[in-house]
C-alpha cells in the first residue's frame, strides 16, 4: 500500500511512455494491444519493489500517486486525476491508500472513498480486471488452528485499517457480481526484503514473489474473484497457497535470520501485534494528538 494517504490535490499527466531503463512493452499475441496496466500507490514500499520487477514480466505501466515521480500525481479522492490515470489501460494493480491503522477519518478518505473512486473510474473507462491490495489485517484476530489457514477465511478485521480492506474486498466482490469485474483481493503478509521479526517467518512475502503473484493475477484466464494469501513459501507458514492463479512462491524465510527472533503470544494470531491493546480507536487517535 502506498506510504502516501490520500486527500484532495493536483494532476501531473507524463504520457503513456515507458520509463527510463524500462524494456518496450510486449504485445498481446491475440490483439496485438500493448499490455499497460495502472499501477496505483507506485511510490510506496510495495510499490516501489513492483516498479522494478514488473517491467521484467513483461507489462508496461502507468503509475499512480500523490508523490512526485509518478507518471499521474493525484489523490484517490480525484474522480479527474483517476480517470486520466485510467485511460487506456487494461488492468489495474490497486496499492494506493493508507497503509497502516490510522483515526478513522484518514481510514475513510483513503481506503474507503478512495478505494470506491478506484473501482467507479475503473467502470467508467471499460477497465474490468483489478488486483486489489487487502491485508492479513483483514482476518487479524483469526488464531491459528490446526492446519493450513484457507484464503476464504471469513473477515476478522484487527483495526479500522483491516476494517477498511474488508470493505475493499467486498467492493471487489459486488463490482465481480454487478459488472463483470475480474478482481484478486491479495491479503498481504509482512512485505520486505527479508523477515524482521519471528512472526514474518511465517508471514513474510519476499518482493520477487508479491510480483509473481501480481503478474499471475494479471494473467489468469481462470480468475473471476478470489481473495488469496500474499506470502511467500516459508517453512512455518500456516497460511494455504491454494489459489486458481497459479502461483507458486519460491522465496522461504527460513533462509534469513530475523533481526528480532523473539517469540510473542500474538504470533498466534494472523495480525500479530496489531491485535493488542495499542492500536484499539482510542489509542491510535491519542497517538495522532501527540504527533
Amino acid at each position: 500500500m502506498s506510504e502516501h494517504p490520500s486527500a484532495a490535490g493536483s494532476v501531473r499527466r507524463v504520457g503513456n511512455r515507458a520509463p527510463s531503463g524500462q524494456p518496450d512493452p510486449t504485445t498481446h499475441a491475440e490483439t496485438g494491444h500493448s499490455r499497460t496496466i495502472l499501477l496505483t500507490g507506485s511510490q510506496g514500499r510495495i510499490g516501489t519493489a513492483l516498479r522494478r520487477l514488473l517491467p521484467e514480466l513483461g507489462w508496461r505501466l502507468r503509475t499512480f500517486d500523490r508523490a512526485v515521480g509518478a507518471d499521474v500525481v493525484g489523490e484517490l479522492t480525484d474522480a479527474g486525476a483517476l480517470d486520466a490515470a485510467m485511460a487506456g489501460v487494461e488492468a489495474v494493480v490497486h496499492l494506493a491508500g493508507q497503509p497502516t491503522e490510522a483515526p478513522w477519518p484518514t481510514i475513510r478518505e483513503s481506503n474507503i472513498d478512495g478505494c470506491f473512486e478506484l473501482f467507479e473510474a475503473a467502470r467508467r473507462a471499460g477497465v474490468r480486471r483489478v488486483v486489489f491490495a487487502s491485508s492479513n489485517h483483514a482476518a487479524g484476530f483469526t488464531p491459528r488452528g490446526e492446519g493450513e489457514l484457507p484464503p476464504e477465511t471469513p473477515p476478522r478485521p484487527d483495526t479500522l485499517y483491516g476494517v477498511s480492506k474488508v470493505f475493499g474486498e467486498a467492493l471487489g466482490r459486488y463490482y465481480r457480481d454487478r459488472y463483470g469485474f475480474t478482481v484478486a483481493c491479495l491479503r498481504i503478509g509482512t512485505f520486505g526484503d527479508r523477515p524482521r521479526d519471528h512472526r514474518a517467518l511465517a508471514t513474510w512475502l519476499s518482493p520477487e514473489d508479491c510480483a509473481q503473484l501480481v503478474d499471475r493475477c494479471l494473467r489468469s484466464p481462470e480468475l473471476g474473484y478470489a481473495v488469496i494469501w500474499g506470502v511467500s513459501a516459508n517453512s512455518e507458514r500456516w497460511w494455504s497457497l491454494a489459489n486458481p492463479v497459479g502461483y507458486r512462491p519460491s522465496s522461504n524465510a527460513a533462509d534469513s535470520q530475523p533481526a528480532d527472533p523473539a517469540v510473542l503470544p500474538t504470533d498466534a494470531l494472523v495480525g500479530g501485534e496489531f491485535t493488542t491493546p495499542e492500536y484499539g480507536i482510542d489509542q491510535i487517535a491519542a497517538k495522532g494528538e501527540r504527533a
